[in-house]
């Protein structure tokens, strides 16, 4: 029931566009004790879906600078390959408090814009 739940409320929050990893791969931690590079992997195959149907909607909708998203896709594909590459060199424990140091900082960060209205 906890992997449905979490599943369900990933993809609401998937929906409006902050993305349901945030909330997914602690669940799959936590609740169904997972280990961190499971959950990870879960959820970039859980991401490929939303990916797929946002591009869509943003290219019908002509939301997407075609020249800016080659320049993001040419940097982002060597720099994602070396991130998983040294995710696996990580200790599952120390790469566990990397991705809660991440979400601490941008939990503290969407805090901070929502007082000074920065968004």
């Amino acid at each position: 029931m906890i992997a449905i739940a979490s599943g369900f409320l990933a993809g609401i929050i998937s929906g409006m566009g902050i993305g349901g990893g945030m909330l997914l791969i602690p669940a799959l931690v936590f609740f169904l004790l997972m280990p961190q590079r499971a959950a990870q992997a879960i959820n970039l195959w859980y991401f490929l879906p939303t990916a797929i149907i946002a591009l869509i909607v943003h290219a019908k909708n002509k939301n997407i600078e075609i020249k800016k998203s080659l320049y993001i896709i040419l940097s982002g594909i060597p720099f994602a390959l070396l991130g998983g590459y040294f995710a696996f060199l990580i200790d599952s424990a120390l790469l566990g408090k990397f991705f809660g140091a991440f979400l601490a900082f941008f939990g503290v960060k969407e805090i901070y814009d929502g007082f000074t209205n920065k968004k």
